[in-house]
């Protein structure tokens, strides 16, 4: 190649690296808030691989990018680009890292009854009985190499005191992790791997201490568990029900002992993120022990006039919000929260100004690197989302709103007030809606109204008591502060219940597919990180984005991993089951398909619009001048076999079908999992679970029934 020919691509590298360059420059004291962004690329781009990387595939990358880095150093917006794909590199090894860290077996296959061992690691309430987490577990039957790391197992009876530390002995039933239950679903066998969970399952009886807890090792790390477990039991004792449920969540973090009606009124009326620990609380208890503890000191003038006691006071709150994130068993929202309050908190003690979009972008960073995997969970989607169009919004009318504050009167500062809480739940709602809707297909309608009411009684009544009810517990006298918490927590619960009993409080909608999800999040990060006005063009990207809901066709005919249940889509384009029953598979299906309740499946004659006709062997489902034939017993497969394009056989099929294009029976099922088809005109369209999900190490053999299914909603 001539010089002449090479000069070409340079000068076009120049062209592109001065204008993008310049760009880039206008920008610059923005450009650190993207280093969060182009480490979460990295983590997509590693959970969307379709099968393991090696170990070292991470640190060659990012080597790699910084020699490009450095090659590129004196090219303005090329090098920005290297640059980013360093973090992108580094994303990618911190998530495969991370998942070398946690690995452990997982059941591959339902057992049971069966004896099983192991050490208490942490005690959850429920409804009725108690869930536990055991650690080092010997399972009968299984080799000590194939057994997990830990086991979750429901105690539904005859429960006897237990502590953190006891080895116990139950019989019990375990099985993996459920799968998804369609492609693209949630995973929580993922989820569970991460949390190094490889089983879960139930006792038949009450459990045995065989060892107390005394003669346990690893004590020191049960700590604040221990203290998780003897908090809650105080706060049950002086608020049994849903407040002292709801009590336990805000002080503890746990969730798992409030009941399924008042959830699903959380829930509905959009109040559920007052459940889990976030921004929201530790900034309340750090502000509350801040002031509380600059107005005690400020009581001796000669303390305070000698002394720094906002930096006192700054320090106390500092600890008291990390002893609150450990306490709450530090999930990804409150590290995320803790981390953000700390920084600010820090700024104080070293007399700085705290920038707040850059707390954010060290707060996503530091998440990101430790714990990767939380990227791909709604609570790290959704609490970043809230956060960062909050601070975008505001620091963008700081100018606007300190002229409205200027000389304002007290009823003109009760409007501002009311106004910020409006806009504050209008904005955070708005950022986290697409998260929501792809997590969970639902938009509560009057949840400004809601957070409007429940907020301000969270913050100026709830939240102190609970400070107090800490403050008081050692010396026995926290009943002082928990009744009148019940109180406040009585009132959110009338509010939320009042508004989601509201006609249409929900708004049910289709799956969002996730290149649509993907566009409203960059387009969401363009329009809040950058300030000049080439921002807006992520307006554009968040339209995009929410529009593909419009475009999304939602599967034709819907198959479960054991083939028990079954779903096809009707004529009006509405979901049809062929059971009623109460599992969490179905509940999945027709949330993502935007349906609050199925229509009836006929036992016999015909259904679904007249697309499905049925009798005591099996159904034909005819559509788009497909046949497809769904065969209960081998003798249907005569007939089947002979007109269908596709047969679906809940019997293995053992013979060939000369009219089917494609035979799925009860052994693809249980090898591929659940089956979503699109039947189109002309050709059929199969998406599996197993395809979907690739060979990575989270992904164990599909189990062979569905017990599992109904203990991972708990």
């Amino acid at each position: 190649m001539t010089a002449a020919a090479l000069a070409i691509p340079i000068r076009g590298l120049d062209w592109v690296s001065e204008r993008f360059g310049g760009l880039l420059a206008a920008e610059r004291d923005q450009w650190l808030l993207w280093a969060p962004v182009g480490l979460g690329v990295g983590v997509a781009v590693y959970f969307g691989l379709p099968s393991e990387p090696p170990l070292w595939f991470g640190p060659i990358l990012a080597v790699l990018a910084l020699l490009l880095a450095w090659l590129c150093r004196r090219r303005g917006g090329i090098a920005a680009l290297a640059v980013m794909a360093v973090l992108v590199a580094l994303g990618f090894g911190a998530a495969g890292l991370r998942t070398a860290f946690v690995e452990a077996p997982i059941l591959p296959r339902d057992v049971g009854p069966v004896r099983i061992e192991g050490r208490i690691l942490s005690i959850d309430p429920l409804p009725s009985g108690e869930r536990v987490v055991l650690q080092d577990p010997v399972i009968a039957g299984i080799a000590p190499e194939a057994t997990p790391a830990r086991l979750r197992i429901k105690l539904m009876r005859e429960v006897p005191e237990l502590q953190l530390g006891d080895r116990i002995s139950v019989l019990g039933k375990l099985s993996p992790p459920a799968p998804p239950f369609a492609p693209d679903g949630f995973d929580f066998q993922r989820d569970a791997f991460f949390d190094g969970i490889g089983a879960i399952g139930f006792a038949f009886g009450a459990p045995k201490v065989v060892a107390s807890a005394d003669s346990g090792p690893g004590q020191f790390g049960m700590i604040f568990s221990d203290l998780r477990r003897t908090i809650s039991a105080r706060i049950l004792a002086v608020l049994p029900g849903p407040e002292g449920a709801m009590a336990v969540a805000l002080i503890a973090g746990t969730q798992t002992g409030i009941d399924k009606p008042t959830m699903t009124a959380m829930r509905d009326s959009g109040l559920a993120h007052l459940l889990s620990i976030s921004g929201l609380h530790v900034g309340f208890v750090a502000a509350i022990l801040f002031f509380c503890a600059r107005t005690l000191l400020a009581l001796w003038p000669a303390l305070a006039l000698r002394h720094p006691i906002k930096k006192w006071a700054a320090f106390a709150a500092l600890l008291g919000a990390g002893f609150y994130t450990l306490l709450a068993g530090s999930p990804i929202p409150t590290q995320r929260a803790f981390l953000m309050t700390g920084l600010v908190l820090l700024a104080v003690l070293v007399d700085r100004v705290a920038f707040s979009m850059r707390l954010i972008a060290w707060a996503a960073f530091v998440v990101l690197l430790l714990r990767p995997d939380a990227m791909i969970g709604p609570s790290f989607q959704m609490s970043f989302a809230a956060v960062m169009a909050l601070i975008a919004a505001y620091e963008g009318s700081r100018e606007w709103r300190a002229r409205l504050r200027a000389e304002a009167g007290p009823l003109r500062r009760a409007l501002l007030y009311l106004g910020g809480l409006i806009a504050t739940s209008l904005i955070a709602g708005i950022a986290t809606a697409p998260f929501a809707i792809y997590h969970f297909n639902r938009f509560s309608e009057y949840s400004i109204v809601a957070n409007l009411l429940a907020i301000p009684l969270t913050g100026f009544w709830v939240m102190p008591w609970a400070v107090a009810a800490c403050l008081l517990m050692p010396f026995g006298l926290d009943g002082l502060a928990l009744v009148p918490m019940g109180w406040g927590i009585e009132g959110v619960i009338w509010i939320a219940k009042t508004v989601a009993s509201w006609p249409g409080a929900v708004l049910l909608l289709p799956a969002m597919s996730l290149t649509g999800l993907i566009l409203a999040t960059l387009g969401g990060l363009w329009l809040c990180l950058w300030h000049q006005p080439w921002r807006y063009a992520g307006v554009l990207a968040i339209v995009l984005g929410m529009s593909s809901m419009l475009f999304t066709e939602t599967p034709d005919i819907l198959v479960s991993d054991d083939g028990k249940l079954l779903a096809v889509k009707g004529a009006d384009g509405r979901l049809v089951l062929n059971t009623q029953r109460d599992s969490l598979a179905a509940e999945t299906w027709m949330r993502r398909a935007g349906q609050g309740e199925s229509d009836l499946w006929p036992r016999q004659g015909a259904g679904a619009g007249g697309l499905l006709t049925c009798d005591s062997l099996g159904c034909f489902y005819r559509r788009d001048r497909h046949v497809v034939a769904l065969a209960w017993t081998t003798e249907a497969l005569v007939d089947d076999c002979s007109e269908a394009d596709l047969v679906i056989s809940l019997e293995p099929v053992r013979k060939p079908c000369p009219s089917a294009q494609r035979v799925i029976d009860r052994f693809d099922l249980w090898r591929q999992g659940g089956h979503a088809i699109w039947l189109e005109p002309g050709r059929i369209e199969i998406e599996t679970v197993a395809e979907r999900r690739g060979n990575r190490p989270w992904v164990a053999g599909l189990p062979d029934g569905s017990e599992n299914a109904g203990d991972s909603d708990d």
